[in-house]
């Protein structure tokens, strides 16, 4: 997926990357955000509304899921 406007968005990579190669970016998009993997930024990319953010990180934060 090479697209010019992907390439403009502010992705940021995980603080807990911690320099391993099992990074993930997310970066704004209209509407919603976009997760991938920062090996592969023209690959597969998860997209996700504002709503299912948030969603996302609270179960993240509560460790209500085993995302492994």
């Amino acid at each position: 997926m090479d697209d010019p406007a992907l390439r403009r968005v502010g992705w940021r990579k995980s603080s807990r990357s911690n320099g391993t190669s099992n990074c993930v970016e997310v970066g704004g998009l209209q509407p919603g955000v976009g997760i991938r993997d920062s090996k592969s930024p023209g690959g597969p990319m998860l997209t996700l509304t504002a709503a299912e953010w948030t969603t996302f990180v609270d179960v993240v934060k509560a460790r209500e899921r085993n995302l492994g």
